[in-house]
């Protein structure tokens, strides 16, 4: 999918059991744009064990397209409800995993450190960073669901980051 080899390509990825946001970034220069982008989605009905390998065998198959030079995860955080937040993180390690069996070099910036780097701000609104998402990436409308726009803020981010 790359054009030339002066590209980096960034692949952001907003972890989680039901949804997983994924966003390939690729920055030429100063200019950014979006190569590909999505959400892999499992179902409540599916065995959890079945959901983390669709994830896992989807992730794989994303990046085998997209081709990054790295992988962007957004940091997590959770206040009370650890029960959710014991499934986002296994579904978070089947990422890492999928990002160390591909050689990819895994960023991973905080919730604010993204609302910062998009918004100016690190306690920015989520339909602001959407907003920010659209018009660095000149999409013609906010990607849905939310978890794709959070991606390609993630992948945004992580270039960002490495070229600081």
């Amino acid at each position: 999918m790359r054009t030339s080899k002066n590209n980096i390509v960034c692949l952001g990825i907003d972890p989680g059991l039901a949804r997983v946001g994924y966003g390939a970034v690729m920055q030429s220069g100063f200019k950014l744009q979006a190569l590909n982008y999505g959400c892999i989605e499992t179902k409540p009905d599916m065995n959890f064990t079945e959901r983390l390998l669709k994830i896992y065998n989807d992730l794989q198959e994303q990046i085998k397209i997209c081709e990054p030079d790295l992988i962007s995860v957004e940091r997590l955080f959770f206040g009370r409800n650890t029960t959710t937040a014991e499934f986002v993180y296994q579904a978070r390690g089947v990422v890492m995993l999928a990002a160390a069996q591909n050689n990819l070099k895994v960023v991973e910036p905080k919730p604010n450190q993204i609302k910062l780097a998009l918004c100016g701000t690190g306690t920015a609104v989520n339909t602001q960073v959407q907003g920010m998402v659209q018009r660095f990436l000149a999409l013609k409308e906010i990607p849905r669901p939310d978890d794709t726009a959070d991606a390609l803020a993630a992948a945004i981010t992580g270039l960002a980051l490495i070229n600081s």
